[in-house]
């Protein structure tokens, strides 16, 4: 049985069962994500203040696509649409359309990680990617806690690269 956690809050330093403790993390770093972005105007969630442009709405969106990528479309080998569609086909920067709004994108995301914890929900740690999907050929199917271990440094970093473009944006510092 998977112990529950508040996502708003670190996971305790008492908790030892690596399961238990990757997936707490994973929502941790969620959350962590949702919270940088609360309160941010329209402006600030759609303008970039770096020099590859990126926009803290479409760092939610590629997170989004992140988990369907490595998934729903890398885990389980399910046909998705567009597993890609957080990229510009042009560029392949992160995008963000004009007719998208702050809160479908928030949505898509959280439609996404529901649909992220209900594959893991089924699996085990060490079983092998599905062939077919993200890995094709089938001969490259690393395994889930490698694919969890993944998600959870891709959350880390880009929490971190928030971090600053929020305090650029608005002063905003901290949790």
């Amino acid at each position: 049985m998977t112990a529950s956690f508040d996502p708003a809050v670190e996971p305790p330093d008492t908790l030892t069962d690596p399961r238990e403790l990757l997936l707490a993390y994973l929502d941790f770093y969620r959350a962590a994500l949702l919270r940088k972005l609360d309160g941010m105007s329209e402006e600030d969630l759609r303008n970039s203040r770096l020099p590859s442009g990126w926009t803290p709405l479409a760092l939610l969106k590629h997170l989004a696509f992140v988990e369907r990528r490595w998934l729903r479309w890398g885990f389980t080998a399910e046909q998705v649409d567009s597993p890609w569609g957080d990229e510009d086909p042009d560029t392949g920067k992160w995008r963000v359309g004009a007719e998208e709004s702050a809160q479908e994108i928030r949505t898509l995301f959280l439609d996404e990680c529901a649909r992220s914890r209900e594959i893991v929900a089924g699996a085990g740690l060490m079983q092998p990617a599905r062939g077919g999907g993200r890995f094709n050929p089938p001969d490259h199917r690393p395994a889930l806690i490698w694919i969890l271990f993944h998600l959870l440094q891709e959350y880390a970093r880009h929490v971190g690269q928030l971090d600053v473009v929020r305090e650029l944006a608005d002063g905003v510092t901290g949790e």
